[in-house]
């Protein structure tokens, strides 16, 4: 068939030669597939030379379009590169320069629910790296190097202030710099502490009181605390009749352990409860008698609460989480640790997008 000459761009059907070619193809019943292709070369009357085009085959690639899609899909799983590159048979630096073809850039948009976290990426330089998901469709919107106040202002600076507008709430842990970020550039949002990072402070708290009767104990009474230390964390409604049991023994040792595991219960029973009017002045209340309780490690504990009320209240009356961004870190970590680390961040950023 005719073919459009790339140099004059006159048609010819002229043929000066053929060549033959190892095309790799994407494996069959996991053996490997090599086509042989004989190739035509065009000849115009300007004097160029040039090979046919094909709908299968990109230029100057000595793999199929097939095997390309192929290699693609296959990284989308929670596998490491090495595992893609047996399974097509092709080598790991091949592997990973086609991968270096995917490129997914910076998003146009914020979301409606911004949620924002930190995980441990050890690359590019930098310890931890940020991740942002869209709260309200579970999905993944950006990883950003590093957690640091400027870094994060750069980035957000470079919105738009219609776009930033646009979120109505910004959920995060106890970080301070996120906080910092959220007044700054979302004035008008919804400040919301993630439920698991403040309720987590009560677990703390009862646990060093724990600690502290201890160091009072015989050694034997000692271990005893310490291997029922999952008793004392865990709801009393969860318990079984023979850890109830187990569970009144340890409280009737200590009055301020008893005090605690009641603080304890009392928090979680107003952070399940239904009626945000309830909670809200449950949660005024409880703050009230825990700073009167006598135990340092629960009054720390309500002058946290007190601090962060507003923030804190916005989680019980709007109930939305960091949850899918804590999965999205746990499904970050399992790549982390199947790859063996990642020196390259955007390697590494290309690769957890693509992965969702």
């Amino acid at each position: 068939k005719e073919h459009v000459c790339p140099c004059c761009g006159l048609s010819t059907s002229k043929i000066h030669d053929y060549r033959t070619q190892k095309i790799k193809h994407f494996p069959i019943n996991h053996k490997e597939v090599i086509l042989i292709l004989r190739k035509r070369r065009y000849v115009c009357t300007c004097g160029k030379r040039f090979y046919e085009e094909y709908s299968f085959l990109t230029k100057y690639m000595r793999i199929s379009k097939e095997l390309l899609k192929y290699v693609c899909n296959e990284i989308r799983q929670q596998v490491s590169f090495s595992t893609v590159a047996m399974n097509c048979h092709l080598s790991l630096s091949t592997t990973i320069r086609y991968f270096n073809y995917i490129h997914y850039p910076k998003p146009l948009s914020l979301p409606k629910v911004l949620c924002i976290d930190e995980f441990k990426g050890n690359t590019g330089g930098e310890k931890f790296q940020c991740i942002l998901v869209d709260g309200k469709k579970n999905r993944i919107i950006d990883i950003l190097p590093d957690r640091k106040f400027s870094h994060l202002a750069a980035y957000f600076s470079s919105f738009s202030k219609y776009e930033r507008q646009k979120v109505k709430f910004f959920v995060s842990d106890m970080w301070k710099p996120y906080m910092e970020i959220a007044k700054a550039y979302f004035p008008n949002t919804k400040i919301i502490i993630d439920k698991y990072h403040f309720a987590r402070q009560i677990g703390w708290a009862i646990d060093n009181i724990r600690k502290r009767l201890q160091k009072t104990m015989t050694p034997t009474l000692r271990k005893y605390y310490k291997q029922s230390r999952r008793i004392i964390l865990t709801r009393e409604h969860k318990l079984k009749d023979e850890q109830k049991e187990k569970l009144n023994l340890m409280l009737s040792y200590s009055d301020d352990l008893r005090r605690a595991h009641w603080l304890k219960e009392h928090f979680y029973n107003l952070c399940h409860e239904k009626s945000y009017c309830t909670q809200r002045t449950d949660f005024w209340d409880w703050i009230k008698i825990a700073e009167k309780s006598g135990l340092s490690e629960f009054e720390n504990c309500a002058k946290t609460f007190r601090t962060w009320s507003k923030e804190i209240l916005n989680a019980f009356k709007y109930g939305h989480t960091n949850g899918p961004t804590e999965g999205f870190n746990n499904k970050i970590k399992v790549l982390k640790r199947i790859s063996y680390g990642f020196r390259n961040f955007e390697r590494f950023r290309n690769r957890i997008i693509h992965c969702d």
